[in-house]
């Protein structure tokens, strides 16, 4: 094992709390979503728009942070991100037009992308080194995050201004920055066996074209599910409280419900793993997660929809973990960079996609897209699953 134990223990624990912070800051935007675009005066259009600039930030960072982590290390750049976040979590509040919040949701959406890649490049090294399956224990934790952030925002909405949650977001968030990147940082990074520690120079490492391909498919499985967990994220409360005639407060327990059930998928995702293999956990899933959808969907009371959005959270709960793990372990951080930008691409341009399907259709009829996506990395998986089972 390279490295004692203790300290190994120590970088996972610093490693799961940036991950639940990362949750835990991102659900409390989501949930004060429709207070902010009644505050702009956004159309549901107009909002989608501005929930792209999320979605560009994150992209453009991500196809640079790679590149970041080989040079500098995913530990550092994973500190840096973080107080980004923090930061920015506190300016969409301080907006009154789509544009404005668009242009600061750019900013919100550059270092969301860059941490996500940097500790997810942290960890798969982690899992390499462990060798076990741990991957889906790490998104259990921004999993756990986002119930807590979206609890949160569910108790304050009505007490509290948009501005004065995610300021408060913004002085936890920077807390929990300064204790946990003071002991990622003092951690020396997990080197998987058969490698060296990071490449000063940043160079990439050279793929065959049948690692290229796996990536890429690993890439689209994340993409597909990931859609799922933003379209939840952003629009599942406004369907609630818009077609559902829900409560602030209620419409909020509809992300936690979602979060509290990937959680609790996630947290026994690695005995999932070991027992079944991957291939039979992501089709069951899949599977699960189309079902759950269309009930969330279609369901005519606040209720049924809550219990079709948890059967989705615990279906989607280990795709995305398991896709990016044997990216990264394929590829190095140039491979989670490659399944991120596609993953967290589909999580956030699902959102503005929807928008402009509800304009044109309906919210409800718009939020099917998940279960057709789900059912679409069913099909990837069952398509690739002899390549992808080999190391």
């Amino acid at each position: 094992m390279p490295g004692p134990r203790d300290d190994l223990t120590r970088l996972r624990t610093a490693l799961t709390a940036f991950f639940a912070l990362d949750g835990f800051v991102f659900a409390g935007w989501v949930v004060r979503i429709p207070a902010i675009k009644d505050q702009t005066g956004a159309s549901t259009g107009a909002l989608g728009m501005a929930l792209l600039g999320v979605s560009a930030g994150a992209v453009i960072t991500m196809t640079l942070t790679g590149r970041l982590c080989r040079r500098y290390g995913s530990h550092p750049v994973t500190v840096a991100c973080a107080v980004l976040l923090c930061l920015s979590i506190a300016l969409p509040p301080l907006t009154h037009s789509a544009l404005a919040l668009g242009t600061v949701l750019l900013v919100f959406g550059s270092a969301y992308g860059g941490i996500n890649v940097a500790f997810n490049s942290a960890a798969v090294d982690l899992v390499s080194v462990l060798r076990r399956p741990i991957m889906p224990s790490f998104h259990a934790a921004f999993s756990l995050g986002g119930m807590a952030g979206a609890g949160l925002g569910g108790l304050v909405a009505g007490s509290l201004s948009p501005t004065r949650h995610l300021l408060g977001l913004t002085v936890i968030g920077l807390l929990v920055t300064l204790v946990a990147g003071r002991a990622l940082l003092r951690c020396e990074p997990a080197v998987p066996p058969g490698q060296t520690p990071r490449q000063d120079d940043g160079a990439p490492r050279r793929l065959d074209g049948r690692t290229r391909r796996l990536v890429l498919t690993f890439g689209l499985i994340a993409l597909c599910t990931a859609y799922g967990e933003g379209a939840m994220a952003d629009w599942g409360a406004l369907h609630l409280e818009q077609d559902l005639d829900a409560s602030p407060g209620l419409a909020a327990a509809g992300y936690s419900c979602f979060a509290l059930a990937m959680t609790v998928g996630r947290l026994t995702g690695t005995t999932l793993l070991e027992r079944l293999g991957r291939t039979p956990t992501l089709v069951a899933g899949g599977v699960l997660a189309v079902a759950g959808m269309l009930l969330g969907s279609f369901a005519p009371s606040v209720w049924a929809a809550l219990f079709g959005f948890a059967v989705t959270g615990l279906g989607l709960a280990n795709l995305f973990p398991v896709a990016v793990e044997r990216a990264g372990g394929l590829g190095g951080p140039g491979g989670v960079a490659t399944a991120s930008t596609l993953g967290y691409g589909g999580m956030l341009l699902g959102p503005p996609a929807i928008g402009f399907m509800a304009d044109w259709f309906s919210l409800p009829a718009a939020l099917t897209s998940v279960a057709v996506l789900a059912g679409v990395a069913v099909l990837i998986t069952i398509g690739t699953r002899r390549a992808a089972a080999s190391p």
